[in-house]
């Protein structure tokens, strides 16, 4: 059976939100998956789980410490993410351009002799 999208890309892998409240916690620190699940209030197979599509797409690395495995961030997976969002920054700056004038027009026709 071929792998599911959300174990191929990173898009459909980061598209659920117990994956992104995952790699949020992890970008401040490593952590072993038992902790993972008791800061986030997740099963410890559901958190494993998502560990597991988020290290196949490249997302999070693991390493062993004892008998754990410790789990971080490897954002370098999310270069084509940020870079797809990224294009759209120039249509939001020019949205909130747009905006900002049009609340000065309303001010000016408000405030005609200010």
């Amino acid at each position: 059976m071929p792998p599911t999208a959300t174990t191929t890309d990173a898009f459909t892998a980061i598209a659920e939100p117990q994956r992104r409240r995952i790699l949020t916690l992890l970008k401040t620190s490593e952590m072993p998956v038992n902790d993972i699940a008791h800061v986030l209030g997740i099963r410890q197979p559901s958190v494993s789980k998502h560990l597991g599509v988020l290290k196949q797409v490249g997302l999070v690395y693991s390493r062993p410490h004892g008998k754990q495995r410790i789990y971080g961030l490897d954002a370098t997976a999310l270069r084509a993410v940020h870079e797809w969002t990224g294009g759209f920054a120039q249509f939001w700056q020019e949205s909130f351009e747009r905006l900002e004038r049009y609340a000065q027009q309303l001010e000016d026709e408000e405030n005609p002799n200010a």
